[in-house]
């Protein structure tokens, strides 16, 4: 009975750990040529959108007053090093750039999954909030009149969990673009482009006019300031802090990082036409990264040059701020960059939102109907329709601020899993070689368990893995080494999620010196010291790739942890609703995803070719 339950529980975690194999990759069918110039403007649109238009706002007038430039200059930073990692990741497959691909041929089904699925939920919910801003920025150039016949017509009377009205309008909006999206792909991009390039345009007319009317004393405001504001602004004001720079002091500074992440989620949705040029790759990514950081900061430093932090407006800061500088005909232009980025911010939520789940589906992770083409241009039909409708429900329902840190948890923790993967894949054997490794070890084994009496076994296991942790026996990764570090990295996931829980709910008392907190956080840094050391001792696989991540495994366990840190900002209204999400995949993938995707892998595979799956 024991032997029946260990070959099951041993065919049930070969299921799990199932990989892909990268000969059987398929196309998704849709031919797209885009050179260098438009992936960069693909990078840039998809980022520069309700976070530029909307989040910039909010951060500044709530969360973290001027001090929003460096928010955004700590995410920028977290930003680039998860998009190092994710570079080598895709470095590793030549034949697709999609993390959800690269998760199945190098980690396994149930990695892949987990990372397919919230890459999912991060564009139902990237789509949700766009529409949701442009309704923002489309109601304020008339009075407001959209939300008050909203809140008339169609009240929620849901605290705490609904919107207080049903936003048809961007329901509309997300079943408008649906369509355009169904009716095929490069139409909508043409569009796309032309959004992105008016969008560049008037975000220089916004950074250059805001320092031209920008006062530096809004970056010196007092109590004083606010008394005053509050006896002639009719709006209602943010609160006022301590004033100055930093109003809201250093946990204001990490709160509003955690949630300007928003503004860089966007960069998995660049992938080049030609999959193995990763050079090329690496630098759209990091050209993109710099423009999209360079806006944020030029935006954010205008803003609130241009307007006391607790007078911006919550939905519409930038058209708002060119009104109260006395530019009133400006925030008409404004405003149709405005229009235009969202327009075009939306359009690179859904464009490749269908193609990941088409791939899943042909893959029997998700259910079969999902991956129906239609045409001769073979348009996933049917994943846009189902995807475009859940993001339209989710604007409907759900107010902007409720969801947007959804949306920034999910996206934290693909990037974390990306670097993870990366660093244990970076002490792999070779595949090649692994069998031969093996042999070796087993040999040696064999030689040391002769060589010793039976009473000092114990001892002698006991030492040499002891002796293994920090002189491995080979100058190239073996099985065993392999496993040293995948369980160290695991360990190191926990120990900083540990040691940023702590940080991100008792900071005071930790930096203040509190025996008991701070003997903890010492003790958690000197733990994850060790094991950093010994993932260092071992060997790394001499396997060439077109890039590698620099300063490992430093790099990637740094990125894990800042991206910890901001996740552990959110909510737990927050984290219920991704515990949900989740819960509602793991449903899927066990009730349904495991026992397909087995029958489709024992079938004959297509020919294999090119994926353009965009995630």
């Amino acid at each position: 009975m024991s032997r029946m339950v260990r070959h099951y529980v041993h065919q049930f975690g070969q299921k799990l750990a199932h990989r892909q194999g990268e000969d059987t990759i398929r196309s998704d069918g849709l031919k797209i040529h885009l050179s260098a110039k438009e992936l960069v403007f693909l990078g840039v649109g998809r980022n520069l959108g309700a976070g530029l238009y909307i989040v910039v706002g909010a951060v500044a007038k709530y969360v973290a007053g001027p001090a929003t430039i460096i928010c955004f200059l700590v995410v920028g930073l977290s930003s680039l090093l998860s998009r190092l990692c994710y570079v080598e990741f895709e470095a590793r497959v030549s034949r697709s750039s999609s993390a959800y691909v690269c998760s199945y041929v190098m980690m396994g089904q149930l990695w892949a999954f987990i990372v397919g699925w919230n890459i999912i939920l991060l564009f139902v919910i990237a789509t949700a909030c766009t529409a949701s801003a442009w309704r923002y920025a489309f109601d304020s150039l008339t009075g407001d009149h959209i939300s008050q016949a909203l809140e008339r017509t169609v009240p929620l009377h849901v605290p705490y969990f609904l919107a207080t009205c049903a936003d048809f309008f961007a329901l509309g909006l997300v079943l408008l673009f649906t369509g355009l999206l169904a009716l095929g792909v490069p139409e909508s991009a043409r569009v796309y482009r032309v959004f992105t390039g008016i969008n560049l345009l008037v975000l220089s007319f916004i950074i250059l006019s805001g320092f031209i009317k920008g006062d530096p004393h809004n970056w010196k405001l007092t109590k004083q300031d606010y008394a005053l504001a509050t006896a002639v602004f009719t709006h209602s004001l943010g609160p006022p802090g301590a004033g100055g720079f930093v109003p809201f002091d250093f946990e204001g500074v990490v709160r509003g990082a955690a949630t300007c992440f928003y503004a860089f989620v966007g960069f998995a949705a660049i992938a080049t036409r030609e999959r193995g040029d990763i050079k090329l790759q690496r630098s759209i990514s990091l050209i993109s990264l710099l423009m999209c950081f360079v806006a944020y900061f030029g935006v954010s430093a205008a803003l609130t040059l241009m307007v006391p932090y607790y007078q911006i407006h919550h939905h519409s800061p930038l058209p708002e701020a060119f009104l109260h500088v006395g530019w009133g005909p400006a925030r008409y232009v404004v405003a149709v960059g405005v229009l235009c980025a969202l327009t075009s911010s939306l359009l690179g939520d859904m464009f490749p939102m269908s193609r990941l789940i088409r791939a899943m589906a042909e893959d029997g992770l998700l259910f079969q109907g999902l991956a129906k083409v239609c045409g001769h241009k073979e348009i996933p039909v049917v994943a846009i329709m189902s995807s475009g409708s859940l993001a339209g429900i989710m604007a409907l329902l759900f107010e902007f601020s409720d969801i947007a840190d959804l949306m920034v948890v999910a996206s934290l923790l693909t990037y974390s899993m990306v670097s993870v993967s990366v660093l244990g894949l970076r002490y792999q054997p070779d595949q090649n070689l692994s069998k031969s490794k093996k042999t070796e070890e087993e040999t040696e084994m064999e030689l040391v368990l002769q060589g010793r009496p039976l009473d000092s076994e114990p001892e002698a296991a006991a030492s040499n893995i002891l002796k293994n942790l920090w002189f491995p026996t080979s100058t190239t990764p073996t099985q065993k080494s392999a496993q040293i570090v995948y369980g160290c990295a695991f360990l190191l996931v926990l120990l900083l999620t540990l040691l940023s829980l702590v940080l991100a709910q008792w900071p005071s008392q930790v930096f203040s010196g509190d025996p008991v907190l701070t003997t903890v956080a010492v003790l958690l840094l000197l733990l994850i010291t060790g094991v950093t050391a010994i993932i260092w001792r071992q060997p790394q696989s001499p396997t060439p790739l077109m890039f590698r991540v620099p300063a490992l495994p430093v790099l990637p366990l740094v990125s894990i942890f800042v991206n910890v840190y901001l996740m552990m900002q959110m909510t737990s209204r927050t984290w219920t609703l991704f515990g949900v999400w989740n819960a509602i995949g793991f449903a899927i993938y066990f009730g349904y995803g495991i026992r397909h995707s087995l029958e489709e892998n024992n079938e004959p595979q297509p020919p294999a070719s090119t994926s353009q799956t965009l995630d």
